[in-house]
């Protein structure tokens, strides 16, 4: 990681990536894009990994978006490759196979906002502010937020926000469906962690698949997702941890999952 970013992996295999540009809104420089690449592909190769936390250092920003001062010092294909770079680094998170968890602590913009919107869950702190202001700006949404928007908000909802460039409030996130939780400030953290906690004590190898079932689901008709469910409900059949669930279930006590 460079000191654009910081990485910590838990006792638990939730690790916890914070943007760390405060003085910089956390804004989405090219050091910063690069270090959520290695994230993601770092997370993808860890076995041992149950959930990704992501946080803005800091409590004035989760991240301000792409980092415009340094945009505005590059050639017109220098900015076609740093916007290509953060589609690509967005894309990535998404494809992070075990759950992601978005803790906006503040201002979530542009590719801040596209950052959380990545992710699976998203938890705001009640000062948090969002919004894709590109039009603003004369641009469009680049980092995935005119196709991650609509389908978890609604295209009516996604289309009014991105033509007038709105910023909303946590308040209004949660109630369009944008956020799944609103906390204080001082707790924010705290509940993404608690979140975090209790993915990581269920069937690591169930989780897994459990997301890829509802991720490519999602893209097929009915009776392809529910295809692929049996199919990723298989995976989980012949481990040693769908044992330990029964076992666990029957003697009254926590089961001890190891992702076999």
């Amino acid at each position: 990681m460079s000191g654009a970013s910081s990485l910590e992996k838990g006792p638990n295999g939730v690790y916890t990536f914070t943007l760390s540009r405060p003085d910089a809104m956390n804004a989405l420089n090219r050091e910063l894009v690069e270090d959520i690449l290695e994230t993601a592909n770092a997370v993808r190769n860890d076995l041992e990994a149950r959930a990704v936390i992501f946080v803005g250092l800091g409590d004035r920003a989760f991240s301000a978006g792409a980092d415009l001062k340094e945009r505005a010092g590059l050639a017109s294909v220098e900015v076609a490759e740093a916007v290509a770079s953060i589609s690509r680094a967005m894309q990535w998170v998404a494809e992070i196979p075990v759950p992601t968890i978005a803790a906006i602590n503040g201002v979530a913009l542009g590719g801040g906002f596209e950052l959380a919107l990545a992710c699976d869950i998203r938890i705001a702190s009640t000062t948090a502010t969002m919004g894709l202001p590109e039009t603003t700006l004369a641009i469009i949404p680049g980092g995935g937020g005119t196709q991650r928007l609509p389908r978890i908000a609604g295209e009516g909802r996604a289309m009014e926000l991105i033509f007038t460039g709105r910023r909303i409030s946590a308040g209004d996130a949660l109630q369009y469906g944008i956020v799944h939780e609103v906390a204080a400030p001082d707790e924010l953290r705290m509940r993404a962690q608690a979140v975090a906690r209790a993915i990581a004590s269920n069937g690591p190898v169930a989780v897994r698949a459990a997301k890829e079932a509802i991720v490519r689901g999602l893209a097929m008709p009915l009776e392809q997702g529910l295809a692929l469910e049996q199919e990723m409900y298989g995976r989980t059949v012949p481990t040693k941890d769908r044992l330990e669930g029964l076992e666990a279930f029957r003697e009254k006590r926590a089961p001890v999952y190891r992702g076999e």
